[in-house]
């Protein structure tokens, strides 16, 4: 069985389009955005929409889609208009999953903005029991470790399990490979890889993990910089992602690139993609 490696894929011209584009990359997995990721708002999808990306997905063989809530959200924000406006439009990105038949929906956790760590954690705690008191059960929310630049949470896997505590099956992790490395989780080195997924495990459990972002690091181990690099041409390295891609633990799990797209498009895509099949053995 082919592997679930994929890409983020643009839907301009319509939401469908995103499956004749991974196709075109060798894409077995996809993610996107539902709407622009740097406004607050939309309209829903149309019944039209809905049918039409429905029936193209069924129709293209590809297997797990996921979604990239808005850039803008930010679920720890110490301002109330910014807080509720955030989770305002968390709950519109898991109707819009819903409607379309999406799963998955990812999120960085957010940024305390001087408020502090655990306050930070707090506030998002109290606006995903709001969010999931009124939303569709059957989308999952898929926290994102983050590099731990600046103020932004989640780039300790500690600080991931204290948000998920206690929301069962609404809450997951989506493992980023260069946020991992930038937040000090060597992942170029065995001894480092074992220790990182070892810690993973330890706070936070295999069990809720439910996709990767495959991203080399333009920067170094602990630089807590988020700079993402085509595979093998960063910091991580070629050995970091064979041993990531090989492990029998995670065969199952969809992984997904986010990386630079360059002056050609999408041809990175079908480059990277290919180097991560030949590294699984494919």
């Amino acid at each position: 069985m082919s592997r679930l490696f994929g890409a983020h894929m643009s839907v301009a011209g319509g939401l469908d389009r995103a499956f004749p584009r991974a196709l075109a990359v060798g894409a077995t997995a996809v993610q996107i955005f539902t709407k622009n990721a740097n406004r607050w708002s939309a309209p829903p999808p149309t019944a039209s929409e809905i049918v039409a990306f429905r029936s193209v997905w069924q129709q293209s063989g590809i297997g797990p889609v996921m979604v990239h809530d808005a850039y803008l959200i930010n679920l720890a924000a110490p301002d109330p208009d910014n807080w509720a406006r955030s989770k305002a439009a968390m709950r519109e990105e898991l109707q819009r999953c819903a409607l379309l038949g999406i799963p998955y929906l990812i999120a960085h956790p957010g940024a305390h903005i001087g408020s502090g760590v655990e306050i930070g954690i707090e506030r998002i705690r109290a606006a995903l029991t709001e969010i999931f008191a009124d939303s569709d059960p059957a989308v999952r929310l898929l926290l994102e470790n983050t590099a731990g630049q600046g103020s932004y949470l989640g780039g300790e896997f500690a600080q991931l399990a204290q948000m998920m505590e206690g929301f069962g099956e609404r809450v997951g992790v989506c493992f980023d490979s260069c946020h991992a490395h930038a937040a000090g989780y060597d992942l170029a080195s065995a001894e480092g890889y074992e220790k990182t997924m070892a810690e993973f495990d330890r706070d936070i459990g295999f069990g809720r993990l439910f996709a990767f972002h495959l991203n080399d690091s333009q920067k170094g181990c602990g630089n807590r910089v988020d700079r993402h690099a085509h595979i093998g041409e960063g910091t991580i390295g070629v050995d970091g992602f064979a041993r990531l891609v090989r492990d029998e633990r995670f065969v199952h799990l969809p992984m997904i690139l986010e990386t630079p797209k360059g002056d050609d498009g999408e041809e990175m895509d079908r480059v990277n993609l290919a180097l991560l099949r030949e590294l699984a053995g494919e």
